[in-house]
């Protein structure tokens, strides 16, 4: 029998164990200058690895797996808003992704919430709607 466990916690993402993969939204331009974007980035350098590995541009929607990191291409351009649709194509990139690496523990902000300001409500029923069928534990950390 498959369970997902959806999780949330009052705690900073970058201090969860090690055995979650983290995840985040980005836009195809990689420009990463504000929101919890900006920690990733300055801490794991992201852009130029995303950038070394797809040398023929990042294309939007659509995920990159950097290390443990899930990078969620939610739009093109980072003034650009997501849309719910793309939103939830790149969650079942990720979640094919995870199936085949073998993925069981994920954690996230509250995804597109802040600056791309989609409803958590409506991003939580996705989340639980893509991932229903799967073995996951899935740890949303606010702060």
């Amino acid at each position: 029998m498959t369970k997902l466990i959806l999780k949330e916690e009052k705690k900073d993402l970058f201090t969860v164990d090690n055995k979650y993969c983290l995840v985040h939204c980005i836009s195809s331009d990689l420009a990463m200058g504000a929101g919890i974007a900006v920690k990733f980035q300055e801490k794991y350098n992201l852009r130029q690895k995303i950038r070394k590995n797809n040398k023929d541009g990042i294309t939007y929607p659509n995920v990159y797996l950097i290390g443990n990191i899930f990078n969620l291409v939610t739009k093109e351009l980072y003034w650009h808003k997501p849309t719910y649709e793309n939103f939830k194509i790149t969650l079942q990139m990720m979640k094919h992704m995870c199936g085949w690496n073998g993925i069981k523990y994920l954690a996230m902000p509250k995804l597109g919430c802040g600056l791309d300001r989609l409803s958590w409500v409506k991003v939580k029923e996705t989340i639980e709607e893509v991932f229903d069928d799967m073995d996951i534990e899935i740890l949303v950390c606010y702060i």
